[in-house]
């Protein structure tokens, strides 16, 4: 069974071919921040060795990623101890809220635009609040005016505040006239997203990890170190495709929309993986005063608004 386990995860790292940094992001995201979300590097590096990490492209990358505001550093001894700014922290939060705890509701066929061509902003300052926007999901509409059906309003406010446009910034609710033809409404706003390759997107995810889950789904005996990476790989390839997806609500979607499937077999391996892979982190990680604290227990609701598996 491990054999065939480990043969199917070579075949996800293959196909994903995750980029260091962005993994240690995932790892961090997904193992870290519910244990505090600071640990010694030394025990990271060892953490994230089994999927294909050496210490010198850790290291590497952790400092990429201090520069980039998404970790900071402290020195006790010889040891480096690394956590997630406020900043970073904040990224993750909201991201979590879609991939964690999202349910869909019904729409109330309002739209809201954000505009993104804001007096006094540089166009680097510009296009890094047009991108924290897309990672809440809004599309651009055109140029300067972003939209969404159904965004994260707090989550929202967030963003334009750490982007320091709190008191410029112009966010409207608009509804369409009762005269216009719904498809022609569903139509432009599917012009704000690449759907379709949105929708391929879900689709190689589902191909990828159902073998996986298929696999593993029968298995008496667990391994950690493999349910740690199966868990790892699973969010950094449905992360991949959920922070891409404007998460439309059902009146919108296309007919039989992946993603849903995607999700459901997201949150089914998850489950299946979790708690030994969450034995494995406990082991490996240490913090400035020992081994990482108990998950917060927000951890254990995680996916927790989905029906039941099948």
């Amino acid at each position: 069974m491990n054999r065939r386990v480990g043969d199917l995860v070579s075949q996800v790292l293959e196909h994903l071919r995750p980029k260091a940094k962005s993994l240690i992001i995932t790892v961090y995201g997904d193992a870290i921040l519910h244990h505090g979300g600071s640990a010694w590097l030394g025990s990271v590096i060892n953490l994230v060795e089994p999927l294909g990490l050496n210490e010198r492209i850790v290291r590497t990358s952790v400092f990429r990623l201090s520069k980039e505001e998404w970790l900071a550093s402290s020195q006790i001894g010889r040891r480096s101890y690394y956590r997630l700014t406020e900043q970073g922290r904040r990224r993750f939060e909201a991201a979590h809220a879609r991939i964690y705890h999202h349910i869909s509701q019904p729409w109330d066929g309002r739209l809201t635009l954000a505009m993104t061509g804001i007096p006094g902003l540089d166009v680097e300052q510009r296009e890094a609040l047009r991108r924290d926007l897309g990672w809440l999901g809004f599309g651009q509409l055109a140029a300067g005016t972003m939209l969404h059906p159904s965004p994260d309003m707090v989550a929202l406010r967030q963003v334009l505040g750490d982007a320091e446009v709190g008191d410029r910034a112009v966010v409207l609710s608009a509804q369409a006239e009762s005269w216009i033809a719904p498809d022609a409404l569903r139509d432009t706003i599917h012009t704000c997203w690449d759907l379709e390759r949105l929708a391929g997107d879900y689709q190689a995810f589902l191909d990828v990890f159902r073998p996986l889950w298929q696999a593993l789904s029968g298995a008496d005996d667990l391994d950690p170190q493999l349910c740690f990476v199966v868990r790892t790989l699973l969010m950094h390839g449905y992360r991949r495709a959920l922070l891409r997806d404007p998460m439309l609500p059902d009146e919108l979607l296309p007919a039989n929309w992946p993603g849903t499937s995607a999700r459901l077999l997201c949150r089914n391996l998850y489950r299946l993986v979790q708690a030994a892979a969450e034995n494995h982190v406990m082991a490996m990680l240490e913090t400035a005063e020992g081994p990482v604290p108990e998950a917060y227990p927000s951890y254990y609701t995680r996916f927790g608004g989905l029906q039941a598996a099948d």
